[in-house]
């Protein structure tokens, strides 16, 4: 089945370089993304509750911007998972938005899952 195209805004309160390193390095993703992150190269590989880990690669980025993942299941497809940095240019408010892709029908359950996340970065970031 074909995946769609989802997008989330999340407000944040705290710098775009201390939110972008929790994005963009197996230390701060093993902060709130996963129970344990490591990283060769491009590649990174996540594991939950001990489980086997799973590789996403990092396709695209911009320092302090964003980050794009692709997960290995994904291959081939134009499936990503992205993290954008976005500030107001009048209110200079800052928020993490998110680009996913999730089956029909799994749109809520993908919604709390990033809600879930964000709201663990926000108290690993102290922005809660």
């Amino acid at each position: 089945m074909a995946k769609h195209k989802v997008h989330y805004e999340f407000p944040m309160h705290c710098l775009s370089e201390i939110l972008y390193e929790y994005l963009a390095t197996a230390e701060g993703l093993s902060e709130w993304f996963a129970d344990e992150v490591t990283e060769k190269g491009d590649d990174f590989f996540f594991s939950w509750g001990g489980g086997p880990a799973e590789k996403a690669t990092l396709i695209r980025y911009k320092p302090e911007g964003f980050v794009r993942f692709r997960w290995e299941e994904d291959e081939g497809t134009k499936n990503f998972f992205e993290m954008t940095i976005t500030v107001d240019d009048i209110t200079e408010d800052l928020a993490l938005n998110i680009t996913d892709f999730c089956e029909e029908g799994d749109e809520e359950e993908n919604a709390l899952y990033w809600e879930n996340l964000i709201e663990n970065l926000r108290i690993k970031l102290g922005a809660a």
